[in-house]
């Protein structure tokens, strides 16, 4: 059975008016990286899902006052020093702070150093992917002829689909029930086989390093899937696209269909005609919804399609490689970072606090409206996603960020509304703490982010 899942619904919150009035209320979610802070399951029920915003593209920066008094650099230093200070942040602690107006270095702490972002790590694959594919663009699943009397299920990349009834309620607007609905049409009484083709991704479905806790958090990685590989039971199939085939062939007969034998696997033959398509909701929902309710299998399916899309292997290695090729050639000083995933969950990934706010910043550039989703999609304070529950003080309403946490890293990389109204750039990363420790560290990375919201710093 199928889960419901809503769409985040407009909520008046200041961050969020100035984000295209992007702001959104959401169920309940718990950052989706192993660790001692998750307490709910990988993906909440329901989840949220952000209204389509096609065509909003007003200007984001001049809608911010640029008379509102900016921040003394002295002042935002000193407050992010206490917090490397802080004993629960264990002291190797990066913090970068820039005005998102002029773009000047309010504080910068170890912000070149390399550290270990968590789930922070997923803005980046959403920029490039954005960049790569553009916001408007949609994944297509698609039925097709195939040999003999096969119909073959093509995998487009949508790994959000749903066997229920299709809506812009539901995550992913694209269904199973409704492709085989229009294939059955096009069938017109013709017994079939179901084959599913996979093979736009290749190369193993879990990355070097996965194991463990972490497959708990994420499904192989495939370009075809229901509910992001979960079944019913909230846990992740084995094989997420047979899955998914299974789930076509069992509508098809709903549809009064004899399908014959078990799903197998096969490559659509070249040129086979098309019996039927559906398509998700546009990237840029694709990637709010990922990004509030820090979804691990979308992250890395995501950063697969910038590789196909750059020309390189779908592939771990080379979905990385395209991230960090797509953000270079968006101006992003990349030579620091390494990418072992691009979801977070492996501590083996490096990237510098300044490379985390200057993706945050390039989001927010008014030239660059296409990349608004990887801002507008960031959950807020004390609201919504993986910060429902987190900062119900002076950030509450004027923060949205990205988190992170693993069991050794914490992080927050996002935007802030301060006292005088000035829009913040930041990004903290603490990591190589204790076993145990990030549930103290992310608190004082919380109390000094609702500091920097309830302080003027003149």
């Amino acid at each position: 059975m199928a889960r419901s899942r809503r769409r985040r619904t407009a909520a008046g919150l200041t961050v969020t008016a100035l984000l295209l009035a992007g702001g959104y209320v959401a169920a309940d979610a718990a950052d989706l990286v192993p660790g001692v802070l998750t307490t709910a399951p990988p993906v909440p029920d329901p989840a949220p899902f952000p209204e389509a915003t096609a065509g909003a593209a007003e200007p984001l920066l001049p809608a911010l006052d640029p008379d509102a008094p900016l921040p003394s650099a002295e002042a935002v230093t000193a407050l992010t020093e206490e917090l490397v200070a802080d004993p629960r942040t264990g002291g190797a602690v990066a913090v970068v702070v820039r005005d998102a107006l002029t773009d000047e270095v309010l504080a910068d702490v170890a912000g070149d150093e390399p550290r270990t972002p968590a789930s922070s790590l997923k803005l980046l694959g959403a920029v490039a992917a954005l960049d790569a594919l553009g916001p408007d663009h949609v994944l297509r699943t698609t039925a097709v002829e195939g040999e003999g009397n096969q119909v073959v299920l093509v995998g487009g990349g949508d790994i959000l689909l749903t066997d229920g009834e299709a809506s812009e309620d539901v995550v992913g607007h694209a269904s199973l029930a409704d492709l085989a609905a229009a294939t059955a049409e096009a069938l017109d009484g013709q017994e079939v086989s179901v084959a599913v083709d996979d093979t736009l991704f290749s190369g193993p479905g879990y990355a070097p390093g996965w194991g463990g806790i972490d497959l708990d958090y994420v499904m192989p990685i495939q370009p075809l899937a229901l509910d992001a590989g979960l079944d019913a039971d909230g846990e992740y199939v084995a094989d997420p696209a047979l899955a998914a085939g299974q789930a076509f062939a069992d509508a098809l007969r709903a549809e009064g269909v004899t399908v014959t034998g078990d799903v197998t696997r096969a490559q659509a033959p070249p040129g086979a005609r098309e019996l039927a398509s559906v398509e998700s909701a546009p990237l840029r929902d694709v990637v709010a919804y990922e990004l509030a309710v820090s979804e691990n299998s979308v992250a890395e399916v995501l950063a697969r399609l910038v590789a196909i899309a750059d020309g390189e292997e779908p592939t771990f290695e080379g979905a990385a490689r395209a991230v960090l090729a797509r953000l270079a050639d968006l101006g992003i000083d990349t030579r620091a970072v390494t990418l072992a995933d691009t979801s977070g969950l492996l501590v083996e990934n490096q990237v510098p606090a300044s490379v985390l706010a200057d993706v945050t910043a390039l989001a927010l550039d008014p030239g660059r409206p296409d990349l608004r989703g990887a801002v507008t999609g960031l959950p807020v304070a004390a609201l919504e996603g993986t910060l429902r529950g987190r900062m119900s003080g002076p950030a509450a309403g004027v923060l949205q960020a990205k988190t992170g946490t693993l069991t050794t890293a914490v992080s927050l990389t996002g935007l802030v509304q301060d006292a005088d109204g000035r829009l913040l750039v930041f990004a903290v990363v603490a990591d190589d703490l204790e076993p145990g420790g990030a549930a103290e560290a992310r608190a004082a990375i919380d109390e000094w982010a609702a500091a920097l919201a309830a302080c003027g710093c003149r």
